[in-house]
């Protein structure tokens, strides 16, 4: 297992591994209409989008991508990052491949210059990321309109 930084031609590959793990793993815990929803968003171009302005990360195993990750800038601000499209396949969940992505996004310069990160988590992943010292934002322990709990993190206080 090795993990890199996207690249343009890996596109199709995590856009198809991000909505079969939608469809496999978050569907346990959301309608599927609203999944159906979420994979409109999770296109090759919205992916590719989405990597101009984060520094999103591939793990592969044997060639093949089993694993996203991406941190940017929190709505533009230089002290504060967000973590994005965190997603395992399925069939590597448990594995470590979630712990390799985190402890690679949390050495990058995102996160390291920012005081403060958010994670738009959903249901399914909101324990994992609390694993890691993410807790509910202003204690709000509920999802929000966008159907996702926001868990942040302080730095210094780590």
């Amino acid at each position: 297992m090795n993990i890199r930084r996207f690249e343009q031609q890996d596109a199709e590959a995590v856009s198809a591994l991000v909505i079969k793990t939608i469809r496999i793993s978050n569907v346990k815990d959301y309608p599927a209409e609203l999944m159906e929803e979420v994979v409109k968003s999770q296109q090759p171009e919205n992916i590719l989008e989405r990597a101009g302005w984060t520094h999103m990360y591939v793990v592969e195993d044997d060639g093949m991508i089993i694993g996203v990750g991406a941190i940017g800038p929190y709505w533009g601000k230089e002290d504060e990052s967000s973590l994005f499209t965190i997603f395992v396949l399925p069939e590597y969940q448990g594995k470590g491949v979630g712990r390799l992505i985190m402890e690679t996004l949390e050495k990058d310069e995102f996160f390291l210059r920012a005081k403060r990160i958010e994670i738009p988590s959903s249901i399914t992943g909101c324990q994992f990321y609390r694993h890691f010292g993410y807790d509910y934002k202003d204690g709000i322990a509920e999802v929000d309109d966008e159907h996702v709990y926001r868990l942040e993190k302080f730095r210094g206080h780590m």
